[in-house]
């Protein structure tokens, strides 16, 4: 008998309950904190009333925070189909890319949200870098920060091509630009400046380093894929 071998390692759950339980502490919190100018918006978008919900701050971010019982509801489906076909780390990638998608889009929304002048006003293109970073605030800094935090986070999770600090900079720098381009293109009455792109670039950065204990490996990548079923003898 061998005294010598090690006992199993128990699974690592603690850094991912301390993890969640963090993420739904900071929502509730934001919740509690907005929760009054989030209920103005409530009987608008409970009836379903595009104008005064989906047109505004306070309805998109109270809907958001509405469904995320159904994200929750839609990771735990993905999961378990892609563990009844045998693949490996299926909470993981089926939590990434619900989390990377719901975090993202409304985000996104907000920034394409046209302004009173919209379509009249032509676009305005704000190139010095830090000029517009002073004139942000704490608020609109935070929310700079936020547009791709989501995508930095999950991203680098589900993707290993995507799991190194360069690389998620790259893909927080590159969709903000693309952000700024339509909000200049559609003539949205907002300003297009790279201090947006630099703020939502470095959101993405610190998001992704907060879940890179998370970050899938290139080794990894043959789990994506069921595992066969073993041959029978004879």
């Amino acid at each position: 008998m061998n005294h010598s071998a090690s006992p199993s390692t128990p699974p690592r759950r603690t850094p991912r309950i301390v993890l969640a339980s963090l993420v739904v502490l900071c929502l509730a919190s934001a919740a509690f904190g907005l929760r009054r100018p989030l209920m103005m918006s409530a009987p608008r978008c409970l009836t379903g009333r595009w104008h005064g919900c989906y047109d505004t701050e306070n309805g998109v971010v109270l809907m958001m925070l509405v469904g995320l019982p159904l994200a929750a509801l839609v990771v735990w489906a993905l999961a378990l189909r892609r563990r009844a076909t045998g693949v490996t780390s299926a909470g993981r990638m089926s939590l990434a890319e619900v989390g990377m998608i719901y975090g993202t889009v409304p985000m996104v929304w907000l920034t394409l949200m046209p302004g009173p002048g919209a379509g009249v006003v032509p676009g305005r293109v704000s190139l010095v870098p830090l000029r517009d970073l002073v004139t942000m605030g704490p608020l609109g800094v935070g929310g700079n920060l936020l547009i791709f935090a989501a995508l930095g986070f999950f991203a680098p999770m589900r993707f290993a091509a995507l799991a190194s600090v360069p690389r998620i900079l790259a893909l927080g720098a590159g969709c903000s630009v693309l952000v700024e381009t339509a909000q200049y293109v559609l003539r949205l009455d907002r300003v297009s400046s790279v201090d947006d792109v630099l703020v939502n670039a470095a959101g993405a950065v610190l998001a992704g380093l907060a879940s890179r204990r998370g970050w899938r490996s290139a080794a990894e990548v043959p789990s994506d894929q069921p595992r066969p079923a073993p041959a029978s003898a004879g």
